[in-house]
């Protein structure tokens, strides 16, 4: 197996035991494991944990660009696209209610850690929230397009944050349908 490959592995790795354990509690005991391979040969790759965080955070950022740019190419209407940022919270239900949100989740922990990487997870959010404010500009609302788009932010946050808490499939749902009804208003011009 390339070394590429290899590597990619461990960040795959990495990637899913920080989403389901949390980074502070994942060691590279864990990863290694994770991907069947020493801890002699898992530090070829990776020399800190640190150096592990970097590269699933420009992983993430990588897969969502792509999901953003896929929304783009699929969805030619401004509010579809938003729509389909809207439809992860259904798409992901499972993991969400499980885990939380793995955006939300590491930039939460990171912060509590007071950990130097903090600003770089926090990319993910500033990529969701540019990118949605080019939506919202394009439906017509310039002046608010920061406004909208850092409202249906918290919003998910807010419903990934009590799905998981409550284990409540039905709420994900519900306020999912909110937030269609919400968008439906703006897109209609009538909000």
């Amino acid at each position: 197996m390339s070394e590429l490959t290899k590597r990619d592995q461990i960040i795959a790795a990495a990637d899913q035991l920080f989403y389901q354990n949390g980074f502070e509690h994942t060691s590279f005991a864990h990863i290694a494991e994770a991907v069947k391979i020493s801890r002699g040969n898992f530090y070829y790759h990776f020399k800190t944990k640190d150096e592990i965080l970097a590269a699933v955070i420009n992983l993430r950022l990588a897969d969502k660009r792509a999901m953003l740019e896929g929304w783009e190419l699929e969805e030619k209407n401004p509010a579809e696209r938003i729509r389909c940022f809207i439809k992860i919270l259904i798409q992901n239900r499972a993991k969400i209610i499980r885990f939380g949100c793995p955006l939300g989740t590491l930039t939460t922990e990171l912060t509590k850690l007071d950990h130097s990487a903090q600003e770089d997870a926090n990319r993910l959010f500033t990529l969701f929230r540019s990118w949605l404010m080019r939506q919202f500009q394009a439906l017509g609302y310039k002046n608010r397009a920061d406004e909208l788009a850092m409202h249906l932010l918290a919003r998910s946050q807010g419903v990934a944050t009590l799905a998981n808490a409550f284990s409540d499939e039905k709420f994900i749902r519900q306020e999912v349908q909110h937030l269609y009804e919400w968008l439906d208003q703006y897109a209609e011009g009538i909000a």
